[in-house]
C-alpha cells in the first residue's frame, strides 16, 4: 500500500470501533479510510471498484486483493453489509445498520429496500411482527436442520422514489 497526501484521518464511532475490536480488526489507514467512504454516504451501495477508485482519488493506493480482503473482513463482523448484484455479477457494500449487532440473529432482520438504479438501501423499520417472525422461524427451520444461520435477510427490491423522479 502507497500513499499520497491524504486528509485528515478518519475517526471511527465507538460503535464500529467495538465491532472492529471483537473481530480482532486493526484501525489501519486502509480501514479508516474505506470507512470513511462508507460514513460518509450511509445509503449507499459501493462495490469494490467504486471503494477503489474513491481511494485513489482520495490519494489512498490499496492493492486490490487487501481491499476485498478488507470489505469481507467488514462485512463479516457486521461493519459494513453485503449484497450480491446478480445482473451485474459484483457485490455491493453499504454500511450495516448501527442497530443490526445489537438485535442478534434471534430477533429477526429489518428488511431492506434497494433501489435497482442507484443500488441506495434503505431500512424498513416499520416491518410487521409477523415478518420478524417468520425470519424466526427460517433460521430455527435450519438449526433443526443442523444448518448454523448467521442471520435471514429480507431484500425488497425496486425504484426509489429519486429514481422515478428522475426517469420521468
Amino acid at each position: 500500500m502507497s500513499t499520497r497526501p491524504t486528509k485528515e484521518p478518519v475517526a471511527v464511532p465507538p460503535h464500529i470501533q467495538t465491532r472492529l475490536e471483537a473481530a480482532g480488526l486493526r484501525r489501519t489507514l486502509a480501514t479508516r479510510a474505506v470507512l470513511g467512504l462508507f460514513l460518509a454516504q450511509p445509503q449507499g451501495g459501493l462495490t469494490h471498484a467504486q471503494v477503489q477508485n474513491a481511494l485513489t482519488t482520495r490519494g489512498l493506493d490499496v492493492n486490490r486483493v487487501t481491499l476485498y480482503r478488507l470489505l469481507d473482513r467488514l462485512a463479516t463482523c457486521g461493519v459494513l453489509q453485503r449484497r450480491a448484484d446478480d445482473q451485474a455479477r459484483t457485490w455491493h457494500f453499504s454500511l450495516a445498520p448501527l442497530n443490526a449487532a445489537a438485535r442478534g440473529a434471534d430477533q429477526g432482520a429489518l428488511p431492506q429496500f434497494e433501489c435497482d438504479a442507484c443500488h441506495q438501501q434503505f431500512a424498513l423499520p416499520g416491518a410487521s411482527d409477523s415478518l420478524r417472525a417468520l425470519t424466526r422461524d427460517l433460521q430455527r427451520a435450519m438449526d433443526r436442520l443442523g444448518h448454523r444461520t448467521q442471520g435471514v435477510e429480507v431484500a425488497v427490491h425496486g425504484t426509489c422514489a429519486s429514481c422515478v423522479e428522475t426517469a420521468a
